[in-house]
């Protein structure tokens, strides 16, 4: 599997499991134009989210997987009522909320400390495991730590994905954080000064479970009936009290 993403100066993030046992499977390399990221022999067991982006400037990178990498996405829990049985949601934070959830009916399985309990070396563990705890289960996990006081964290996105003369198109620029921290955004785009666009900016509070509730501020640029001048790079600069950051998304002719 082959990834390249254009630029000079290029961040990855990629399941973090290659980092932790070293996979000589992967590589990057940048050149003067491009990074590129190759993964030979991949399988199912790397299924996951792989990204790239433009660091614009030094800073520290953040990057967590709350759950003990697994080769494994599918594992079948034998149950046996003379002894226990575990559901292996290991978690890499002590810290972070884990919480069992069954598919059909869905449901949230609450941890009661006779029946079920949570070690997060082993996951939860079953004490006396009967018929009513047959089923397709999952897990999910919120890290205990808040977002990282700095700059902040922008993602940009456009749509429709393939902009032809004529087209209205919609790009978004969009930042995660705390309830209570303000984010104003400038825009830079190639029209800048000699067409009108629609900038329309909002935020709401996000419920994300688990009594953990983030803030999501974004705006949203509008370009109608989109002509020549208007393709070429769309900046969008976010700040807040800790900082700014800055990305570009390249909108071009298809």
């Amino acid at each position: 599997m082959e990834l390249r993403c254009k630029g000079n100066s290029i961040g990855w993030s990629y399941p973090t499991y290659l980092d932790t046992f070293n996979d000589s499977r992967l590589s990057i390399k940048q050149s003067d134009k491009y990074s590129q990221l190759v993964l030979t022999s991949p399988s199912a067991a790397d299924t996951g989210s792989y990204s790239c982006w433009v660091i614009v400037c030094d800073g520290t990178e953040y990057k967590d997987n709350l759950f003990v990498p697994s080769a494994i996405h599918f594992e079948i829990v034998y149950l046996r009522p003379d002894r226990t049985a575990v559901v292996p949601c290991r978690v890499t934070d002590p810290q972070a909320k884990v919480s069992l959830h069954r598919e059909v009916p869905p449901q949230e399985i609450t941890t009661n400390g006779t029946q079920l309990t949570y070690d997060p070396t082993k996951g939860f563990v079953l004490l006396n495991p009967s018929p009513e705890h047959q089923g397709v289960f999952y897990c999910k996990a919120l890290s205990g730590k808040s977002f990282p006081s700095g700059a902040p964290f922008v993602s940009l996105g456009v749509s429709p994905g393939s902009v032809r003369d004529g087209d209205n198109v919609n790009v978004t620029c969009r930042v995660l954080g705390e309830p209570e921290e303000d984010v104003s955004f400038t825009w830079s785009y190639p029209g800048q000064d000699r067409r009108p666009v629609h900038v329309q900016t909002s935020w709401r509070l996000v419920n994300r479970g688990m009594s953990h509730t983030t803030r999501l501020s974004q705006s949203v640029m509008t370009v109608e009936d989109v002509e020549t001048i208007d393709f070429g790079n769309y900046i969008c600069s976010a700040k807040n009290q800790y900082g700014e950051t800055s990305v570009s998304i390249n909108i071009v002719s298809k």
